[in-house]
């Protein structure tokens, strides 16, 4: 097992403190608790709004190639002479240039693939409401671009697509990169399908910390945690409300484009009560205490954080009946699935969840041998040495 070590963590963090965000910053406490002295390079979305418009107006050709960073982090490099570089997300104002820098000076390069950027223009392998793969087998991912599938644009949606096909060409995705971290088997199937080498991809998933200790689950409520967002299933999870006529209370927690619906929902819902974003403390608290989980997404995700602290106090989860989140729950086991995008088939399983309270006890108890076996930090950081390992083994070949 690897012993102490000079660690570069180099992320791009988003304008709204996300999902991967919290991942990134979990993981490099964990790392520095264990004793390896870990830096960062980082840069944050917000620093767009400071650009003049010229500067503007080259930010997508510098999510390709981004000279500038190149030189920071050549500089930081030679400087802290890490044993090993860890990205997590280099887009936009990074860029996979980066990669070359690490490699020229000869050092072991992981990255962690939190979305599905390799493979799709918005990075969620989602288009109209439903997962699409379209782009997946193309070494050039024009239905993203026929389809503007980012932001809307297809000049934007061009330069992120040219972006992947340009490195691809390169050989940058298959060459400069030691070792990938996919958060399931099901991402990893996924970007094996998009061209990534199978070998170089390990299975490391996300993981809840500190452990939040299992609740008493008396609250009588179901729960939401998440982005407001449409990938999300906002607008399938308020639909099966409607349905139910009140019959269950939903608490929402998260905020996002969607906030204007959940706001009107729980206006004309009394059975919804949306509390906005909450500390981490106090959606734990929540957690402690609902009867389960809902977790609705239209999109595959790679992972659900929410679903393994969840878990970690013995909370069983609703999921859609696809992607990743099939991987995470067993159905009838530790949670229940419904037919994506569905309201109809999501609510009769809350209704069947609602009126079967034992059976769901039930299913909590496993959730938390779930996370005992899976999601600790404990069971992350061997993972993630061993990672380590192999990283630099194979870049000192």
């Amino acid at each position: 097992m690897t012993s102490v070590l000079r660690l570069l963590i180099v992320h791009n963090h988003y304008r709204g403190f996300g999902g991967e965000d919290a991942v990134v910053a979990r993981e490099m406490g964990l790392l520095s608790e264990a004793g390896h002295e870990v830096f960062s390079y980082e840069k944050h979305n917000s620093e767009i709004d400071n650009y003049g418009w010229l500067r503007k107006g080259t930010l997508l050709g510098r999510a390709v190639w981004s000279r500038q960073c190149r030189r920071e982090l050549g500089s930081i490099l030679r400087e802290y002479r890490p044993a090993l570089v860890h990205f997590h997300n280099t887009f936009p104002l990074i860029s996979p240039a980066a990669y070359d820098v690490a490699k020229r000076q000869q050092l072991p390069v992981v990255q962690t693939l939190h979305n599905y950027r390799l493979l799709c223009a918005n990075a969620l392998l989602l288009r109209d409401g439903h997962a699409c793969e379209k782009c997946v087998s193309h070494t050039v991912g024009w239905p993203g671009v026929w389809h503007a599938c980012y932001r809307s644009s297809r000049a934007a949606s061009g330069v992120v697509v040219g972006m992947v096909a340009a490195h691809k060409l390169m050989g940058s995705w298959n060459r400069k990169v030691d070792v990938y971290v996919a958060l399931t088997e099901f991402a990893k199937g996924k970007f094996v399908q998009g061209g990534l080498p199978e070998h170089k991809i390990i299975v490391k998933p996300n993981f809840g910390y500190p452990d939040p200790s299992v609740g008493e689950h008396t609250g009588r409520y179901a729960l939401f945690v998440g982005r407001l967002s449409p990938e999300k299933g906002i607008r399938v999870l308020l639909a099966a409300w409607r349905q139910m006529a009140g019959l269950v209370p939903l608490k929402i927690v998260g905020n996002g484009p969607l906030a204007q619906d959940v706001a009107d929902a729980a206006r004309g819902i009394p059975a919804i009560d949306w509390l906005g974003s909450q500390p981490e403390s106090v959606v734990l608290g929540l957690m402690r205490e609902a009867s389960f989980l809902i977790v609705p997404s239209i999109s595959y995700e790679t992972f659900s954080l929410v679903i393994a602290e969840g878990f970690a106090t013995g909370l069983p989860a609703i999921v859609s009946n696809h992607g990743a989140l099939t991987e995470l729950v067993d159905h009838g086991r530790t949670g229940l699935y419904h037919r994506p995008g569905d309201p109809a088939n999501l609510a009769s399983k809350v209704e069947w969840a609602w009126t079967h309270p034992r059976e769901m006890a039930e299913m909590g108890c496993s959730a938390r041998r779930e996370y005992e076996l899976k999601y600790t930090a404990e069971r992350n950081y061997q993972v993630l040495m061993e990672i380590y390992d192999t990283a630099i083994s194979r870049a000192t070949r």
